[in-house]
């Protein structure tokens, strides 16, 4: 069983990976990272259908947060003032808010700094996927 949670992510998205990496430097969150392109998914207990959609936090114990809840899980396990931020995500009606911009800027990840035409495609029509 694993002993800290599991940050999941789309690594062939440059705003995603850019994204990943700037929270990693400067947010520090208590957890493992991977792209779901190299994670175990079906050991973590998600489908490549969801890895692909949204951010994902997987506790030790399996449960599953996405998107802008899987950012508040991030940001509450650094603690101090992330923590608080990471809190306030989860009470309604901020969790509610921070949805539907997480889904806004999730669906124009290819718009965002960073990202590119591939952000947008899904992961079998990307460049360099098998078949393409």
């Amino acid at each position: 069983m694993r002993t800290q949670p599991v940050l999941v992510y789309d690594g062939d998205c440059g705003f995603c990976t850019t994204s990943v990496n700037a929270a990693e430097k400067h947010v520090r969150p208590r957890c493992s990272v991977t792209a779901w392109q190299f994670a175990e998914l079906d050991a973590l207990g998600v489908t490549q259908e969801r890895a692909e959609h949204e951010l994902l936090w997987i506790t030790p114990a399996g449960t599953v947060y996405g998107g802008a809840q899987a950012v508040a899980k991030l940001l509450l396990s650094a603690g101090g003032g992330w923590a608080v931020l990471g809190a306030v995500l989860r009470l309604p009606p901020v969790r509610w808010v921070a949805h539907g911009v997480y889904r806004l800027v999730a669906d124009n990840r290819q718009r965002m700094p960073g990202g590119t035409a591939a952000c947008a495609l899904p992961a079998a029509r990307r460049p360099g996927a098998a078949g393409s």
